[in-house]
């Protein structure tokens, strides 16, 4: 990006904030909202995975006039060709398409980059992303191993590369309203903080026999440095996220979401010890890998995170199929995407509670405008200042929310409560330092 482009118009850069959450939006209204912008003042824009989150972060970026889409890239002939198609019917000019990813990271007329593949892609095509002087906007969660997420930190911090995590919620006003509310002090001293995800509307994973991959999708490609396998239907696009070899469950789905509102209310970092309980038990003939049911205990000193999933089913704490809750003596905040209350206690049975107001119950605070959007323009913003300090979800939140969410994902396969060495950055069991390790495959090295 050349330095004129460092002085943009902010005009229309927070047009239609209020619309409503960006994976809704129709893409007809884009042409409505787009401004005229000068040629030096627009940002280059490469997409990088189209079938889900992916286009859902380019559709939600594209509201701002700056935004010029030059490319996208898949391994999926199919999705490539009806994207195009939806973008040139909103009026966007029709993109490069590329189904290898560094051939789009060529591109001189790119200078961001959105990366929305599955998560075992995610660290090779950041660090890769970086070392070719593109800024970038990463889905969740930043990597499939731990290890993976210490090479994506350490690069990131070693570059003057601006990057944003998807944990869209850091932008989200009544999540942060929440979190001020749980930072005054307020609800008293708090014993434990709880992380859940009931998701009701997921169904069994079928099995289904191998099959050759679909005609236009390099499967290879798709692969990358997963270990080979046949293709099988219920690995690829949005099922992938059930198996180990690309991602971590709703651990990793859910919880690097979830579990980082928890960590960000108890200003938390790693904690001392892990233990996780689970399987499956909703679908235990399904096709998935990872648990459908999980209790997660973390360990802090003077508090603990309790991390729960379960699926097909709704029945979630406090009546909400997903949340976080902090449960203090004077009273609990509960929190979701839907909004935020305080459900105070009739009085707390300890020692100085004498003089203590009681505290007021709190009705939910609604949600209000769309947090997508919202964390695209904040990281658009970023990139025109070069101020890496005002984003959102720079990638140490996705590293925290990560990394504490593969460890939950580590205890469970261990099937042991597991201690961290915050000095030393790794487990005190051997078993499971080996579990934390990246392993790739097909002639793809791992990032240096």
């Amino acid at each position: 990006m050349n330095s004129n482009r460092r002085h943009f118009l902010k005009q229309g850069s927070l047009a239609f904030l209020g619309s409503g959450a960006a994976f809704l939006f129709p893409l007809e209204l884009l042409a409505s909202i787009r401004k005229s912008v000068s040629p030096n003042d627009k940002i280059g824009v490469g997409l990088i995975g189209c079938k889900g989150m992916g286009f859902s972060n380019l559709s939600s970026m594209l509201k701002i006039s700056e935004i010029e889409l030059v490319a996208l890239c898949d391994v999926d002939e199919n999705v490539l060709e009806q994207r195009i198609a939806e973008l040139e019917k909103a009026g966007i000019k029709k993109p490069k398409k590329y189904k290898d990813y560094r051939k789009l990271l060529e591109n001189k007329n790119i200078d961001v980059v959105i990366i929305g593949t599955p998560d075992h892609w995610h660290c090779l095509q950041l660090t890769d992303a970086i070392d070719a002087g593109k800024d970038v906007y990463c889905e969740k969660p930043i990597a499939n191993s731990i290890e993976e997420c210490n090479l994506m930190l350490n690069a990131v911090n070693a570059s003057d590369r601006i990057v944003q995590i998807g944990q869209w919620q850091r932008s989200q006003p009544h999540f942060v309203d929440a979190i001020n509310y749980v930072h005054s002090g307020k609800l008293g001293e708090i014993r434990l903080s709880k992380a859940w995800a009931y998701q009701g509307w997921m169904k069994p994973v079928n099995p289904q026999p191998d099959s050759p991959a679909p005609e236009g999708v390099d499967y290879d490609m798709w692969l990358g440095p997963a270990p080979k396998r046949a293709f099988n239907a219920n690995r690829f696009h949005f099922n992938f996220r059930w198996f180990w070899d690309y991602a971590g469950g709703l651990m990793t789905d859910w919880g690097v979401h979830l579990i980082d509102y928890a960590l960000y209310g108890m200003k938390a970092g790693t904690p001392r010890s892990v233990m996780a309980l689970g399987g499956k038990f909703a679908y235990p003939n399904d096709a998935s890998e990872t648990p459908d049911t999980l209790q997660t205990v973390f360990e802090f000193d003077g508090f603990s995170i309790l991390w729960e999933h379960a699926t097909g089913i709704d029945g979630g704490n406090y009546g909400r199929n997903h949340g976080i809750a902090f449960i203090g003596n004077n009273g609990t905040l509960v929190l979701d995407r839907g909004g935020w209350e305080v459900i105070p206690e009739n009085e707390f049975q300890g020692w100085g509670k004498d003089g203590i107001p009681k505290l007021e119950r709190l009705p939910l605070q609604q949600n209000q405008g769309s947090g997508l959007d919202l964390h695209t323009v904040n990281f658009i913003e970023a990139v025109k200042s070069r101020d890496s300090s005002s984003l959102n979800a720079p990638l140490k939140v996705g590293y925290d929310a990560a990394l504490v969410s593969h460890m939950g994902n580590v205890a469970y396969k261990t099937g042991k409560r597991l201690y961290w060495d915050a000095e030393q950055g790794q487990f005190t069991d051997n078993e499971a330092n080996e579990i934390t390790k990246a392993a790739y495959h097909n002639g793809w090295k791992l990032p240096g």
